[in-house]
C-alpha cells in the first residue's frame, strides 16, 4: 500500500509525498510530491488501484499528459466552419443556418480532461464525454446566478437532436480527412433526450367537421380556396403557393398538379426575403392526382391566365406570402373556431397532417402516402404517421386469439399450429 507522508519545506508551507515500492515488495521505492492533502490522496488511491505502479498515462513531476496535438488540428469552431463552407448540394440560406448553428451552440463545446482540466475544445481532442456535457448543457440552459433570468434558455429535445446530426457529420469528416485527425466519432452511441418528453404535442389532426368549422371563419374567398387545396393535396405551404399554371394536367382520365418548384427563403442580407427553388428533396418533385372539386376550383382560379401564372393569388393579383396569409387569414380564422369551440389550435403545416390523418382513415397504404406528400423515405412517413394506422387492429386481436387458443382464422387461409 501506498503511504503519503507530511514534509515542510524550508519557507514553511507543507507538502505530501505519496511512497510507494514499485510493483510491491522487491521493487524500488518511487514518489510523488503535491501542494495539496486531497491531491496526494487521489493520488494514492490510483497507484494502489494500479497495482502499486505509476498509473497508465502519470508523467512524473506533470500528471496525465494527454498525447502531443496532431499538427493538423484546428480549434472545433474553426474545422466546423470550414466544413460547412465546403459543402456542396446545398443552397446559401442553409448554409447561413448551419454556420449560426455552429457559432452559437457548438462554440459551448469545451473538452475536459481525465484529470480534470478544462480547455478549449479542438476537433481532435473533443471526446464522447465532452458530447455529452454539451447535450447535458442545452437541455438545461444556462441563469445569470444574480438575477435569475436566462442566458440561453433549454432547448427543445428537436433541436438538440439536429444540432447532434451536425456535429456528427463534422466529426465524420475529420475521420475521412486526409491524413485523418481522429480515428472514432465521438457522437457515436450518445444519449439524446426523448423527443416525446415534451407535453405539447408537435402535429395536429384535424376531424372534417374541425377543419369545416375553421373555413367559416376564413372570410377571404381567395384564402379560403388556399386552406382547401393544403388539407385537400397534403402540399407544403412553399409548394402550393409556388404553384403555377403549367404545373397543372386538367385533362385525361387523372387531372394531376406538378409539384416542380417551391419557396425559398432568401439568404441573410438579400434584398429580396424569398426566391422560387427545387422541392425540399428529389421525391418532393412528384405529381400529385386531383379530386374533381380541385379539378373545378383551379380551372376557376387559372381561366384565362398565361403559364407563368400562379394559381393561388391574393386579392391584388400576387402570390401569397406565408405571414401574410398566417396573421390575417389564418390565425384569426382559427382564433374565431377555438372561441366557437374547437378544442385545438392548428398551424397552417397541420392542414399536411390532417390530409394525411384523413388518408389513413381510408385504409390508403402507407407507401402511397409516402408518395403522395413526397417524403424522401418511407421510414419518414411510418414515424409520423405510423401510429394512426389503427384499421387492422381487430385483424390483429382476432389472430392473436386463434394463435393463444390453437384455432384456425376463419377466412385469412393461415395455418396455425397447437402446441
Amino acid at each position: 500500500m501506498a503511504t503519503i507522508r507530511n514534509r515542510i519545506r524550508k519557507d514553511g508551507t507543507a507538502s505530501f509525498q505519496v511512497r510507494w515500492l514499485q510493483g510491491g515488495r522487491g521493487g524500488s521505492w518511487e514518489s510523488e510530491r503535491f501542494g495539496e492533502l486531497a491531491e496526494a490522496e487521489a493520488f494514492k488511491k490510483l497507484v494502489d488501484a494500479h497495482g502499486q505502479q505509476w498509473p497508465f498515462g502519470w508523467i512524473p513531476g506533470q500528471g496525465f499528459v494527454e498525447p502531443e496535438q496532431d499538427p493538423d488540428d484546428l480549434p472545433l469552431v474553426e474545422w466546423s466552419r470550414r466544413y460547412v463552407e465546403r459543402l456542396t448540394g446545398i443552397d446559401k440560406r442553409t448554409r447561413d443556418d448551419y454556420l449560426r448553428e455552429v457559432d452559437r451552440h457548438l462554440s459551448l463545446f469545451v473538452h475536459t480532461r481525465r484529470a480534470g482540466q478544462v480547455m478549449p475544445a479542438t476537433i481532435g481532442n473533443i471526446t464522447a464525454d465532452d458530447v455529452q456535457d454539451w447535450i447535458r448543457l442545452q437541455e438545461a440552459g444556462q441563469q445569470d446566478p444574480e438575477t435569475g433570468r436566462w442566458i440561453r434558455r433549454p432547448a427543445a429535445p428537436k433541436s438538440i437532436a439536429n444540432r447532434h446530426g451536425l456535429l456528427w457529420c463534422i466529426v465524420q469528416a475529420a475521420i475521412e480527412a486526409d491524413p485523418p485527425l481522429r480515428t472514432k466519432n465521438c457522437c457515436a452511441g450518445t444519449r439524446l433526450p426523448r423527443a416525446d418528453d415534451e407535453i405539447v404535442e408537435e402535429m395536429v389532426f384535424l376531424e372534417h367537421d374541425e377543419y369545416q368549422l375553421i373555413r367559416r371563419y376564413i372570410t377571404d374567398e381567395d384564402a379560403r380556396d388556399l386552406a382547401d387545396w393544403l388539407v385537400g393535396t397534403g402540399m407544403r405551404w412553399g409548394e402550393a403557393s409556388a404553384l403555377q399554371v403549367q404545373d397543372l394536367k386538367l385533362g385525361g382520365p387523372v387531372p394531376t398538379a406538378s409539384v416542380q418548384r417551391a419557396w425559398k427563403r432568401a439568404p441573410r442580407g438579400s434584398e429580396r426575403s424569398f426566391f422560387l427553388g427545387p422541392p425540399k428533396t428529389r421525391k418532393a418533385r412528384r405529381v400529385v392526382a386531383l379530386a374533381p372539386a380541385q379539378v373545378d376550383m383551379v380551372r376557376r382560379l387559372t381561366d384565362g391566365m398565361p403559364p407563368e401564372a400562379f394559381v393561388f393569388r391574393t386579392t391584388t393579383g400576387k402570390a401569397w406570402r406565408h405571414n401574410n396569409f398566417y396573421n390575417r387569414k389564418w390565425k384569426p380564422a382559427v382564433a374565431a373556431a377555438v372561441d366557437a369551440g374547437l378544442p385545438r389550435r392548428p398551424r397552417i403545416h397541420d392542414l399536411r397532417h390532417s390530409h394525411v390523418a384523413w388518408l389513413v382513415a381510408a385504409n390508403i397504404p402507407l407507401p402511397a402516402i409516402q408518395a403522395r406528400l413526397g417524403h424522401e423515405s418511407i421510414q419518414t412517413t411510418i414515424d409520423r404517421y405510423g401510429h394512426l394506422v389503427r384499421s387492422l387492429d381487430s385483424d390483429i386481436s382476432a389472430a392473436v386469439q386463434a394463435a393463444m387458443s390453437g384455432r384456425k382464422t376463419a377466412d385469412r387461409g393461415l395455418r396455425l399450429v397447437s402446441a
